[in-house]
Order: C-alpha cells, then sequence, then structure tokens
C-alpha cells in the first residue's frame, strides 16, 4: 500500500508541481513589482544629486521648480510673521533640524541665531519629503508663510523630536510655518 501512495505522488502530484512553476514564475516576477509601485502612496526615494560644476558643494530640489516668489529674509519673517502670513515667498536659511523618521518637516533658522525660534517648513499636500540627513544644510525654500498655534501635543512632539517650540507668554506653542511647493538643498 505504502509503495502504492508513492508511486501515485510521483506520478501525479510531481508533474503539477513541476507544471505550475513554469507557468506561474514569469508572471510572478513581473506583475507584482509594477503593480505595488503603481498603488504605492509614498513618494519615489530621493534621487542621487550631482555635484555642480563649480565643485562647492551639492544641489538637491523636492518638490516643483522654485519660481520666483518675493525673497523674504528670515529674520524679518520671523520678527514679523504677521505682515507675511497667507502670502507665498521665498526664504532661505539653514537646516537647524529635519524629521529623522519620515523628512516630513524641517526647521530653518538663521545661522546666527541657532538658538532662536525658526521656521517650520512642512511639505504641500504631503507630496514629497526631504533627507533625513539635511540638518546642516543650507535651503531656499518657496510656499505660502502661516502663523500657528499648536496644541500641546503637537508641541511635545516636535520637541521630542528634537525641535525648538517658540512659546508665548501665556504658555501657549506658537510658531511661523512655511508650507513648500519647492525646496533646493546644498552643502
Amino acid at each position: 500500500m505504502k509503495t502504492l501512495r508513492t508511486a501515485l505522488l510521483a506520478v501525479v502530484v510531481v508533474p503539477l508541481v513541476a507544471l505550475a512553476g513554469g507557468t506561474a514564475a514569469t508572471p510572478a516576477k513581473t506583475q507584482p513589482a509594477t503593480k505595488s509601485e503603481a498603488d504605492c502612496h509614498h513618494p519615489p526615494p530621493p534621487q542621487q544629486a550631482a555635484a555642480p560644476a563649480q565643485g562647492n558643494g551639492w544641489t538637491l530640489t523636492r518638490g516643483e521648480a522654485l519660481k520666483g516668489a518675493p525673497a523674504v529674509k528670515l529674520a524679518d519673517l520671523l520678527a514679523k510673521p504677521q505682515e507675511h502670513s497667507g502670502k507665498t515667498v521665498l526664504v532661505e536659511g539653514q537646516v537647524r533640524k529635519a524629521c529623522e523618521k519620515k523628512g516630513c518637516w524641517m526647521e530653518l533658522s538663521t545661522a546666527a541665531d541657532a538658538k532662536g525660534p525658526g521656521v517650520r517648513v512642512t511639505f504641500k499636500d504631503y507630496g514629497f519629503f526631504v533627507p533625513l540627513d539635511s540638518a546642516g544644510s543650507q535651503a531656499r525654500v518657496e510656499g505660502v508663510v502661516q502663523v500657528a498655534e499648536l496644541s500641546e501635543n503637537r508641541a511635545k512632539h516636535y520637541e521630542g523630536e528634537g525641535a525648538i517650540v517658540p512659546r508665548g507668554s501665556d504658555g501657549k506653542a506658537r510658531e511661523v510655518q512655511l508650507v513648500a511647493t519647492g525646496v533646493e538643498l546644498r552643502r
């Protein structure tokens, strides 16, 4: 009986396994990869930045190309944020801190005032991110200025990630934000 079962398995099962492996192997390699790439909601991984011809660093662009919005000095924006609220501006500064989990925000400061309040930069429609190691880079950012009061939970979350969250005399967390449509990073 045992010999008959073994022979039956060899005659029926082995050809079926070989047949299934031969026809299913090719589609399994090509179809899932394209399907998962098309269905993925995350942005593509960062591309390698090429060094400029001058050899003095590199420039990495995320989001849209900068379109020439009016330039505002970061110190002026921090001193009088209400004057710029709701307007699209171009700001330059040093990346003091960036989200280390996704790169979904960064904090700009002036090089001279690295411990004072900065501008939190987020990215329009969560459409792009910056590299996780962006801290220390110089940045040019174009986007819309907002002055926002943060919930205590949000403020503690940012502080837990090493961000500096300014607080008013009433103890509430308020910050200047820039919702960026385009970012250039340089080292």
